[in-house]
């Protein structure tokens, strides 16, 4: 005896594990780096999952030269935009840690 659509508050929730939130925002990372950055690097990310939200923390390598501040931040909102995408939550935060500088392939010249 259906008599319409369940209510909300009675449908239950949809709970998405840290280490669920962690293997996309891994992968995720990984693609926007390659993308923005041209680097081919796997980003360490921890999540911190709380109901309807997260927050995220990627360890990661770039290229040297890079303009950082700009990368930087289009790594975070692309991560954040896709990884919420995805799963769902809101994402309150991103954090990066940059572990260390990659040389590029950019010819070095001397400098006049």
């Amino acid at each position: 005896m259906n008599t319409g659509p369940v209510p909300p508050r009675e449908r239950g929730a949809t709970i998405v594990p840290p280490h669920v939130v962690t293997r996309i925002a891994t992968r995720t990372g990984r693609q926007v780096l390659a993308e923005r950055t041209g680097a081919n690097t796997v980003p360490r990310v921890s999540a911190s999952v709380h109901p309807g939200t997260a927050r995220l923390h990627l360890d990661l390598s770039l290229p040297y030269p890079l303009d950082l501040a700009p990368a930087c931040r289009d790594i975070q909102r692309a991560v954040a935009d896709q990884v919420g995408h995805l799963t769902g939550l809101r994402i309150t935060e991103v954090t990066l840690d940059i572990r260390h500088l990659e040389a590029g392939n950019a010819e070095r010249g001397r400098v006049h």
